[in-house]
């Protein structure tokens, strides 16, 4: 027995040490408090058994913020969120810059995003000068969310694979309004278009019956035809055709 248990010991501490590690899995081996390295080769090893073993996964994480109310640059209230895709490259910054790497990935990634949409309106309704907004400059919206998220992130060894903004839309007590204010702007703009392209057949129409000889058209009857052609192209609904018995003058 007094020969029997330090064998004993000495086995146990021994099968301490080895180790096994996954593939995109890595150790973080310390010391009493020294770092001594990490190991990113998968397989099974032996390490001194007094290394204090720290595993870090390398793996592509996702991490899908929550919704927050936040304010776009003009202080209209929006809900947003972003989808990061993220992993961890530099292991010793992950174990011992920061306390824990991934809650420091969430609350950093909320900050980048209340910061980021501050610097875009929602849309360019009521900033024209604005080229870049949240709604239609995704690319560049997204592109300046990862340069923002990558220097955030870079203080813990974290790698931004891929940042995007997930959800977007007006805040809950403003979105009726901002519909409708978006609607008018595309029942504006489609009359505009109507408008352009009625003028532009009334022109020709004239200029044909000018140029074929078919009738004569002085100041007035030009004004009454145009009057009626544009109430009938402009017109959002069917017209009803009035057949006109006297002339033109009646």
């Amino acid at each position: 027995m007094v020969i029997a248990a330090p064998i004993i010991l000495l086995w146990l501490t021994h099968m301490i040490g080895f180790t096994i590690i996954n593939p995109n899995g890595s150790v973080v081996a310390t010391l009493f408090g020294t770092y001594k390295g990490t190991v990113r080769e998968n397989g099974f090893f032996w390490m001194n058994p007094f290394y204090a073993k720290k595993k870090i996964s390398l793996k592509a994480r996702n991490f899908d913020s929550e919704r927050v109310k936040v304010n776009d640059k003009l202080g209209n209230p929006i809900m947003i969120s972003v989808i990061l895709v993220w992993r961890v490259k530099e292991t010793f910054k992950a174990a011992f810059e920061v306390d824990d790497y991934a809650n420091f990935v969430r609350v950093q990634t909320d900050a980048a995003v209340r910061k980021m949409a501050g610097l875009y309106p929602y849309d360019n309704f009521d900033d024209e000068q604005s080229d870049i907004c949240l709604r239609s400059g995704l690319e560049e919206v997204n592109h300046a969310l990862e340069n923002e998220l990558e220097e955030r992130l870079s203080i813990a060894g974290i790698e931004v694979m891929e940042a995007r903004i997930g959800y977007l839309a007006y805040a809950e007590e403003i979105a009726g309004a901002m519909l409708k204010r978006q609607q008018a702007t595309a029942v504006v703009a489609a009359r505009l278009k109507i408008v352009e392209g009625a003028v532009g057949m009334v022109e020709k129409a004239l200029h044909d019956l000018s140029k074929r000889n078919i009738i004569e058209l002085d100041d007035d009857k030009k004004a009454a035809m145009v009057s009626n052609l544009l109430v009938v192209l402009c017109s959002d609904r069917d017209v009803n055709p009035v057949v006109n018995a006297g002339t033109l003058n009646h």
